[in-house]
């Protein structure tokens, strides 16, 4: 299938990145648009510092992108890619007071249920200095599904309803 389809289903893909952009300006995010495999990625990154978290900055790396359909291969590849280049991108010492969030979200009207499955399971960390929370957005002209883990987390537990509450805003 080309992931540059078109017809409903493609379209409702087309429509849910263009919000997805629109939310992350909205929300003061540095919006870029790279490239993974043949598929635009829109790109927002944030940071936020709060008293709570003791000073830490937290940086946020949300990543959407559709693709024809969303199996566990494709979105563990898509997580890995999306995590390694949010470790290109962070600023700061790693670990010094600095924590590194990834939303990486595939969008597409077919989600087999196993990736919305490994999507809920856990969070994923790369290298104890990134934590990600792949996400499955399930969109058609009718239907608008989200899956993703909403647990806590031991490595960067303190962040957990800030990450949350931004997924919430980002992928309604």
């Amino acid at each position: 299938m080309n992931p540059h389809a078109t017809g409903p289903t493609a379209d409702a893909a087309a429509a849910y990145l263009t919000a997805f952009h629109e939310r992350l300006t909205a929300d003061g995010c540095t919006v870029t648009l790279p490239h993974w495999n043949e598929c635009q990625v829109v790109t927002g990154c944030r940071a936020d510092r709060k008293v709570r978290w003791f000073g830490t900055k937290a940086e946020l790396f949300v990543f959407a992108t559709a693709v024809p359909e969303i199996d566990v291969t494709t979105l563990g590849e898509f997580t890995a890619w999306a995590m390694r280049y949010a470790k290109g991108l962070r600023g700061g010492i790693p670990g010094a007071r600095n924590a590194a969030l990834v939303l990486p979200a595939l969008v597409s009207a077919r989600v087999l249920p196993e990736a919305a499955q490994w999507a809920a399971q856990d969070a994923r960390i790369l290298d104890t200095t990134l934590i990600s929370r792949p996400l499955t957005v399930e969109a058609t002209p009718k239907t608008l599904r989200t899956t993703m883990y909403r647990g806590g987390t031991v490595w960067g537990g303190m962040f957990t309803s800030h990450v949350l509450q931004k997924a919430t805003l980002y992928f309604p």
